[in-house]
Order: structure tokens, then C-alpha cells, then sequence
């Protein structure tokens, strides 16, 4: 297929097959158009959906997400996983308030310097929401365009990106951005898909080499894979006499960065120190079933334990990152998905024990 060709031929499938109704593509801004594609890095359409809507809900604007405490962002996240975006996402909304007198700059170059908004994300918000010409590579578009070309290597290693980026830039039309663009997320996640694509309804099936030579299926070049380490830790959940549990806020970087969790040990042998920090005195304690969360880069084996406790004296502490959660009337606060999963399982626990 001739280049010039690959642009309007995606663009005419896109006006026949592809999708219109998703929430931000309705009422379009940059602002809607930026959350939306930062909740989708490394997350499903389907499960994205529920959490937009009520990010848009809570956080209509540019405006108001810059004067939104922290919590709030990570409550409304919490789940979604990834934390740091939600964290970027507060941060260049305050940026973008600050500096930029609440409008978004008007370029992918200019968006592109802004906390969490790479290249592909900046061409995604320049393109959709303003009709600028931007290539864009995000995980679809990246699956595409490596089949189109027969991509030989894993299309993350540098080599390999370089080239589909320059592949992107040449494919990219002058007309139609936000549609071909669109449609380029459209196809690789509708047609183009990681298993089973479906070749005989692709729009450019006649150029795509990986096609051609019958190596849809081998193509892209999965990811070197590598054993993941394992790293155990003690969870004990603290119960007082109102059934609230003790959780800790997390430092502002590094894993959960910024959420509230319960605390962490390497064994539940030494308990005592963090009763003694707090000024609690053990009733009883149960081992809950252990939990699994894998990471990126490696395995969290969770060993949780529901821990009754209580005080003679209100606690001292120096810091005040620590508070008594209650499920019964939960403040609005970021929590990591196992903690939140740790909370619900005690809280039948705790009903059953009633």
C-alpha cells in the first residue's frame, strides 16, 4: 500500500467501524481528552470507563483538579493502579494553572514537558482535542504499525522504537488527525489485537507485511521475559474497640507513594515495636488468607493478620501520616488495591464476629 494511502483508508474505516461513543469522546477538551489517555496507559477501555465518569464527576475541569487535595486525586484513582500518574496528573494540573493561566499549551512538543505526558500522550491530547498533526505510539498504534512493517525485534527496545516512531511520522496525514488518530486506537484494539487478530477486515491489510508473510501471530516480539523476584511482608490490621483499623500514609515516593496502606513488617514476630509506637496492648490476633500483588517488577506475598488491640492513653506520635480507618463512615483517602482489598475481608471478618 502507498503510504499516502494508509491515511485515508484507516480514516474511512474509522467512519464505518470505529468507536464514537465513548465518554471522552464526548464534549472533547484537552483536559478530558488528558485524563482519559493517562487512565488508559497500562489499563483496559472497559475498565477505564467508571472511573473517567466519576473523575469528571468530582473533577470537572483543569481548575478543579489543580485545587483537589492529594487524597481526593488518589481516592478517585484508587484501583486503577500506577499510582505516580495520579500523582503527575495533580502536580501539571497545578502546573498548567500556575504557568499557563489554566489553558494547555498548544503544541505536542511544549505538552510533551509536562509531568507524565510523553510524546505518544502529547500527540493523543494535541491531535483529539485541538486537530493538530501529532504521531502518536501508544501500546496499540505500537502493535500496528510493527505488524505493517514487520517489526523484528520487541518494539519497546530503542532500535525498534525509533523506528516505529519515524514509521508513525511518515503515516501520519496532513487531514482528519483526530479521526485517524482515533482510528489508529480503534484498529488495535478492535482488529489488530494482541491474539487472534482479525486480518480480512482490516482496512490495510494489503501493505501490512506481517500479513503478507503470515506472521500476524508472531509479531509484535514479545518482551524478554525474566523471573520475577518474590518479596514477602507481614500486614498487621489493627482493630480497635470501634473496629477502625490503624493505616499509615506512605512516603511520597516509591511504591504506593503517597496512599495509605497498613503497616508493614517482616514478620509478624516484631509486632511489638509498632504496638508500643502507638501505645496499644494485643486482645487477640488471627491470620487472615495470604494475598498475592504483583508488581511490574516483582511479587508481593502479603501474610495479613486482624489484630484487636487496645489503648489506655491516646497515642503520641511525632508525625501525624497515620489515622483509625472506619468502614462504617471511610474518609475519602487513596488506598493501594490490596490494601483496599485487606479492609473489605477484615470488615466480614469483623461482621461475622458481631
Amino acid at each position: 500500500m502507498n503510504p499516502a494511502a494508509f491515511g485515508p483508508a484507516v480514516v474511512a474505516w474509522y467512519a464505518e467501524h470505529g468507536r464514537k461513543n465513548l465518554p471522552w469522546q464526548q464534549a472533547v477538551s484537552p483536559y478530558r481528552v488528558w485524563v482519559s489517555e493517562i487512565m488508559l496507559q497500562q489499563t483496559q477501555v472497559s475498565t477505564v470507563i467508571d472511573y473517567f465518569t466519576r473523575f469528571m464527576h468530582a473533577l470537572p475541569n483543569v481548575q478543579a483538579l489543580a485545587a483537589a487535595p492529594l487524597d481526593e486525586v488518589l481516592h478517585l484513582w484508587t484501583g486503577l493502579g500506577y499510582y505516580t500518574r495520579a500523582r503527575n496528573l495533580h502536580k501539571t494540573a497545578q502546573f498548567i494553572c500556575h504557568d499557563y493561566d489554566g489553558e494547555f499549551p498548544r503544541s505536542a512538543a511544549a505538552l510533551a514537558t509536562l509531568p507524565g505526558i510523553g510524546p505518544s500522550t502529547a500527540g493523543a491530547i494535541a491531535s483529539l482535542s485541538m486537530g493538530l498533526r501529532a504521531p502518536i505510539l501508544d501500546g496499540n498504534v505500537k502493535r500496528v504499525l510493527a505488524r505493517y512493517s514487520a517489526e523484528g525485534e520487541y518494539p519497546g527496545a530503542s532500535q525498534a522504537s525509533k523506528r516505529l516512531w519515524q514509521l508513525s511520522e511518515q503515516l501520519t496525514p496532513q487531514q482528519d488527525v483526530a479521526h485517524y488518530t482515533q482510528a489508529m486506537m480503534d484498529l488495535g484494539a478492535t482488529l489488530c489485537t494482541r491474539k487472534q487478530p482479525d486480518c480480512p477486515r482490516c482496512p490495510v491489510r494489503s501493505g501490512c507485511l506481517a500479513y503478507a508473510n503470515e506472521q500476524q501471530h508472531r509479531i509484535p516480539v514479545p518482551r524478554p521475559r525474566k523471573k520475577l523476584p518474590v518479596r514477602c511482608v507481614a500486614m498487621p490490621l489493627l482493630v480497635n474497640q470501634d473496629n477502625a483499623i490503624l493505616l499509615q500514609e506512605r512516603p511520597a515516593t516509591g511504591i504506593w507513594g503517597g496512599l495509605w496502606s497498613l503497616p508493614e513488617l517482616d514478620s509478624i514476630d516484631l509486632l511489638e515495636p509498632l504496638l508500643q509506637q502507638y501505645q496499644l496492648h494485643t486482645q487477640q490476633q488471627q491470620p487472615l488468607a495470604p494475598l498475592r500483588h504483583t508488581f511490574s517488577h516483582f511479587h508481593l506475598d502479603i501474610e495479613p493478620w486482624l489484630i484487636h488491640v487496645h489503648s489506655n492513653a491516646a497515642p503520641v506520635v511525632a508525625e501525624h501520616n497515620w489515622l483509625w480507618y472506619n468502614s462504617a463512615n471511610p474518609p475519602r483517602l487513596g488506598l493501594a488495591a490490596p490494601v483496599k482489598e485487606l479492609l473489605e475481608r477484615a470488615l466480614i471478618q469483623l461482621q461475622q464476629e458481631i
